[in-house]
């Protein structure tokens, strides 16, 4: 396929995930950084944990975004009483022919909304583990392929809030990105009031499950150097050696790193990733894996100090030409 036809597909790409963004801001009325992110997450076939204290429209962001792409969608509100089985699915018995039947859980859907994932506990929140990396979840002993495509948009409350659970290492590391959600400026808050004080806007789809997954596959084929390949892992070795660090950026941070700053250049109209779209997606891709040392941990703010430590004290050098 020549560069040309490449280009064109990008730009269509480029308008297709524009239409998304003018529906979703139609209802999320804010700092466009996350939507951003979350378009990021949609070209890279991520995760996306959104974070933030209660009332900053979290749960307002992924419902519109959700409706926009036009595929199926289920909403799970994690609470602790909350079953792996309420997610998943169970077998249930047919009265009438003595046999059993697979009454399927929410997790089948293309966008599954986990509402508030930290309120439930670890044993509930590891029924996605597998959902999240393969793509499939087993019951009782049988193996069930997800719909394609297939994303997890999850919110939840600061860990310092009662009723909470930390997530578990192996869970958060399966989210593409994280993104933090503050209050909203003043003068977007006051456009909020407006738009939703009489009747609250509603987005229409653009897009459909197939389009969704025509735009990744564009993603997948962003050119990527030798050179880029080299940044993303030197990045993530950083974190593994930097001192306020215990357990630092995993390979498969690495290759969520990658295929984030694929998904950027895409949003940029380019066919090609450089530099910056590494950098750009590097806080919300490696913030949230690190684990730091017990006096820092829970301070994102330790985390973000981190990954831009990577940032500046990691230099960027292009390979020379036939190496």
């Amino acid at each position: 396929m020549s560069h040309a036809l490449e280009l064109n597909e990008v730009q269509a790409a480029q308008e297709r995930l524009g239409a998304v963004r003018d529906q979703v801001a139609k209802v999320y009325i804010g700092d466009p950084g996350p939507v951003q992110l979350m378009l990021v997450a949609l070209l890279a076939r991520g995760h996306v944990l959104l974070e933030g204290v209660p009332g900053v429209a979290k749960t307002t962001l992924v419902k519109a975004y959700a409706v926009t792409l036009g595929c199926s969608v289920r909403r799970i509100q994690f609470t602790p009483d909350l079953l792996p089985a309420d997610i998943l699915g169970t077998y249930v018995l047919s009265p009438k022919d003595g046999t059993f039947t697979l009454r399927s859980g929410p997790i089948f859907a293309n966008v599954v909304l986990a509402d508030e994932i930290n309120r439930a506990p670890a044993k509930t929140q590891s029924a996605l583990l597998e959902a999240m990396q393969e793509r499939q979840v087993t019951i009782e002993g049988d193996r069930y392929d997800l719909p394609d495509p297939f994303f997890v948009l999850a919110t939840q409350n600061p860990i310092d809030l009662e009723g909470t659970y930390p997530l578990p290492e192996a869970q958060i590391d399966r989210f593409l990105v994280r993104v933090n959600m503050g209050y909203p400026s003043e003068r977007d808050e006051v456009r909020m009031l407006r738009a939703h004080g009489v009747v609250a806007p509603e987005p229409d789809g653009v897009l459909s499950a197939s389009d969704v997954s025509q735009l990744q596959s564009i993603a997948a084929r962003v050119h990527v150097e030798d050179d880029i390949y080299d940044y993303a892992v030197a990045l993530s070795a950083f974190t593994r050696a930097h001192p306020r660090v215990v357990l630092g950026a995993s390979p498969r941070a690495s290759l969520a790193l990658l295929r984030a700053a694929k998904g950027h250049a895409v949003l940029s109209g380019r066919a090609f990733a450089t530099p910056d779209d590494v950098r750009f997606v590097a806080g919300p891709v490696l913030g949230h894996r690190l684990i730091l040392s017990p006096e820092l941990e829970g301070d994102s703010r330790a985390r973000q100090g981190v990954v831009d430590d990577a940032l500046s004290r990691v230099g960027y050098r292009k390979a020379p030409r036939g190496v």
